[in-house]
C-alpha cells in the first residue's frame, strides 16, 4: 500500500507557500523600503513571498 502524500516527510514538500508570517512579511517590507524602525507590526498591508 502507497503511502499518503500529507504523511509525507516536510524535507520532500518544498512548494511555495502563498502566506507568510508577520516577521517575513517586515521583512520583505524593509527590502522595499515600507518599513521604518518603530512602526507597529499589526494591521501590515498584504505581500507577495519572494520567488
Amino acid at each position: 500500500m502507497s503511502m499518503h502524500r500529507s504523511l509525507k516527510g516536510a524535507s520532500k514538500v518544498a512548494a511555495r507557500r502563498n502566506v507568510l508570517k508577520r516577521f517575513e512579511r517586515i521583512e520583505v517590507m524593509k527590502a522595499a523600503g515600507k518599513w521604518k524602525e518603530g512602526d507597529r507590526g499589526r494591521g501590515l498591508p498584504k505581500t507577495k513571498a519572494p520567488v
